[in-house]
């Protein structure tokens, strides 16, 4: 008893160390850092929207290593492996019994070092902390295996390991060496390619494709493949019972090993290297670009460089986008991106530049949507002065009146300074915002009326955005860069349907400045609108539009500011953006019409001459478009219908109608800014007769409107000029036939007729300013007036 007794407690302490040495073993495999290598940075790949890669970065150790997973790998490949490698892989956990024990009996029966038992994890180990070949490393790499067996899933250590094993120079991982090798990705590949991925790791120095290298990589996949076909581990073909191992074997053998690395995909380097930095936490970017639209994209705006740049122009941008899915298909940075002196690595598509009259059409919607205006209706083209900001048009000429819709197509700057004045600056500047445009300057006030015609800076991107939401009915969408970038919300209503359709009518039309010439000969793609831009001094050249499928948007200049007389929206930026759309674009769409009318759309019934509410004075009517909520309700201005004295010609009115013989008749009128305008120009239109003797003049019973100086205007002084020399215009609005009288600060200053002008020598100071016709109907503004300093 005495001796079993003595067992038992032996086998007890052995029972117990045993269980403390497993307790310190867990502990350490826990308490011990993995291996750092583990967690180092991969190369950054950027995908195009099927998979394939556009871009791969080095990694920051100057490796590449692509990030991968066993569901990325082709299934052949990974049975081959471990077939080859590690049967028992999924079994085994981290070292494998069997296998050391098979190799002792073999090294031992050998006399030498014949087999080895290293499992993959071992490996990995070996890969990830290199050390000499001792019995001592051997012990520390099996704790090292199980240890990674222990924190990480079967998985994991698989993916570790196709993602760091060895490939020869710098190139580490399956993805990366079958780039490298055979320029595809490891997703689908041949036996001998399967083959060759599982020779070079054995001895990747000696087998990495080269051409000194050549017969020894040959010799050596071949022998894998002959050892894989013997276990049935290599695929031979969709019919592998009728494909025998010879014949897979002798086509193998017949595949030319790769002699040399192929060079990694470097395509859309501006897009990559953008949206690198925008998401530095992603090693793989499946992007929503297309590589046929990128590369015609880039194609075309490559072929376009010669002509551009001896005309000074260096640096362009392209975005394309799908406007049923609202995903950037193309994206083009610049013309070069190694072109270092003119900042070829700037990503254009991302800088924000004035769009000169890009934002016309928005802001041409929004009138429309809050019933200010319609296409038809009759705007002033005539100068005028907002303190000290002037418009012009681009050929520095005013037309006078013309129709809402023509001076959208005619890019006219007066009309939308004067129409962003009513509908207000932040306004416009919020419906910007709410269309995805993020790059504008937040602190109120910073913006004024030059807004409408480029007196701010927006990114092509953001452009792109603005026209989609105008292709898509008013609804603007998020553009989406990345195809797993999150959930995208839901459009955003920033126009109504049918102010975006009427836009997209005036913007269809073709007889327009900015209509490229060779189009005219060779035609246009199907269902086109389109928008061209050119910004102050000529530094940036925009054209922006749609067509049946895509919206595209090209922005050429140069980053560093400097004009060139040939940055004209039409003539440099427009012809490309044609070039674009009609690549991208469907075929057989030519005659396409335009979709129809949205509900929200009415026919009403208006003047044919100035597209207002008719009077009885309008005896020609015309139906057009208009919102059904947002129906214009001024009436027609320019038609008056007076009693004219038949023996005289002269008006009367109903006190001195008595004894005459009268008729009535209908005179065209124009307003006051247009009859200054005229007189300035040595030029006068026909008018209503004047009023007879003793008789009170007809017409409207409104009030004057002060037109000069505008609402809130601040005038400032430049000092050591005579204030007469810096003397401030005073106009209004009235009838023609009206004296005006004006006063300042209670002071009279003078008597003019509303056509005319009066001026006023200004003093530092604020200032109140009142007319009154002679009815003794008035109206007041203040002005004030700063020196500058």
């Amino acid at each position: 008893m005495s001796r079993a007794r003595r067992i038992l407690r032996r086998l007890a302490l052995v029972a117990v160390g045993l269980l403390v040495l497993m307790g310190v073993g867990l502990a350490a495999a826990w308490w011990v850092p993995l291996p750092a290598r583990l967690s180092a940075p991969a190369s950054v790949v950027v995908e195009y929207r099927d998979g394939t890669p556009a871009h791969v970065f080095l990694a920051p150790d100057e490796r590449w290593r692509i990030p991968t997973s066993p569901e990325r790998v082709d299934p052949a490949y990974l049975r081959a492996l471990l077939a080859l490698e590690d049967k028992r892989f999924f079994h085994h956990p981290g070292v494998d019994p069997l296998a050391v024990a098979r190799a002792a009996v073999r090294n031992v029966m050998r006399g030498r070092r014949v087999s080895g038992a290293s499992t993959l994890t071992m490996q990995l180990v070996r890969v990830l902390e290199p050390r000499p070949r001792t019995f001592m490393s051997k012990l520390i790499e099996s704790f090292r295996a199980m240890q990674l067996e222990l924190r990480l899933s079967k998985q994991e250590v698989l993916a570790a390991y196709l993602q760091f094993v060895p490939y020869g120079r710098n190139v580490e991982g399956v993805e990366a060496a079958s780039l490298a090798y055979f320029g595809h990705t490891a997703s689908h590949l041949s036996p001998a390619e399967i083959s060759t991925l599982l020779a070079v790791p054995q001895n990747p120095n000696r087998r990495f494709p080269s051409p000194e290298n050549a017969a020894r990589l040959k010799a050596a996949r071949d022998g894998v493949a002959r050892r894989l076909l013997d276990g049935d581990a290599l695929p031979r073909g969709p019919a592998e019972a009728t494909v025998s191992p010879e014949v897979v074997l002798a086509e193998v053998r017949a595949t030319p090993v790769p002699a040399a690395l192929t060079p990694f995909p470097r395509e859309a380097p501006h897009a990559a290297v953008w949206l690198r930095t925008q998401h530095p936490a992603l090693a793989r970017l499946r992007t929503t670009l297309d590589a046929g639209t990128q590369r015609l994209v880039e194609r075309l705006m490559r072929d376009a460089v010669g002509g551009l740049a001896s005309r000074g122009i260096h640096n362009g941008t392209a975005v394309v986008v799908g406007r049923d899915s609202a995903a950037v298909l193309a994206l083009v940075g610049n013309f070069d991106f190694f072109d270092a002196e003119h900042g070829g690595q700037i990503a254009g598509f991302a800088t924000p530049r004035s769009p000169g009259s890009a934002l016309k059409p928005l802001l041409y919607a929004m009138g429309i949507d809050l019933g200010m205006v319609g296409p038809e209706q009759l705007v002033a083209d005539v100068p005028m002065t907002y303190g000290g900001y002037a418009p012009r048009n681009f050929d520095g000429r005013f037309q006078g009146l013309v129709r809402l819709e023509y001076a959208l197509s005619q890019s006219l700057n007066m009309p939308f300074v004067r129409l962003l004045e009513r509908v207000g600056v932040e306004r416009f500047l919020g419906t910007l915002r709410a269309a995805g445009v993020t790059s504008l300057v937040s602190d109120p006030g910073y913006y004024g009326l030059s807004a409408s015609v480029g007196g701010i800076e927006v990114t092509p991107l953001e452009l792109a955005g603005v026209y989609l939401a105008l292709a898509e009915d008013g609804r603007a969408s998020t553009l989406r860069l990345l195809e797993d970038g999150g959930q995208v919300g839901e459009p955003v209503a920033v126009l109504s349907p049918g102010a975006a359709w009427l836009t997209r009518k005036a913007l269809a039309l073709r007889d327009r400045p900015d209509f490229p010439e060779r189009r005219r000969l060779t035609g246009m793609p199907a269902r086109v609108h389109w928008k061209t831009g050119t910004s102050f001094g000529h530094r940036d050249a925009w054209a922006a539009g749609s067509g049946p499928r895509h919206t595209a948007v090209v922005w050429l200049g140069n980053f560093d500011h400097s004009p060139s007389v040939h940055l004209v929206g039409a003539d440099a930026a427009g012809p490309l953006l044609f070039d674009i759309l009609e690549g991208v674009g469907p075929r057989g769409l030519a005659h396409a019409e335009e979709d129809s009318p949205p509900e929200d759309l009415m026919r009403v019934e208006v003047c044919a001459y100035s597209g207002h509410l008719p009077t009885d004075a309008c005896e020609q009517r015309k139906s057009v478009f208009a919102r059904r909520s947002a129906v214009p309700t001024r009436r027609c201005p320019y038609h008056q219908r007076v009693e004219v004295d038949v023996a005289t010609g002269l008006t009367v009115g109903p006190t001195c109608r008595a004894g005459r013989k009268t008729e009535s008749r209908v005179y065209l009128t124009w307003p006051a800014t247009i009859r200054r305008w005229l007189e300035e120009q040595h030029r006068r239109l026909p008018e209503p007769p004047a009023a007879a003797p003793g008789c009170e003049p007809g017409g409207e019973r409104d009030a004057p409107t002060i037109v000069s100086p505008a609402e809130g205007q601040v005038a400032m002084l430049i000092p050591g000029v005579p204030a007469e020399q810096q003397e401030v215009p005073l106009e209004a609005e009235a009838s023609h036939e009206r004296a005006l009288t004006w006063f300042v600060d209670g002071a009279l200053l003078g008597t003019a007729r509303a056509d005319e002008r009066v001026w006023w020598t200004p003093t530092v100071g604020a200032h109140e300013i009142l007319v009154t016709d002679d009815r003794g109907l008035t109206a007041k503004r203040t002005l004030v007036v700063r020196e500058r300093r």
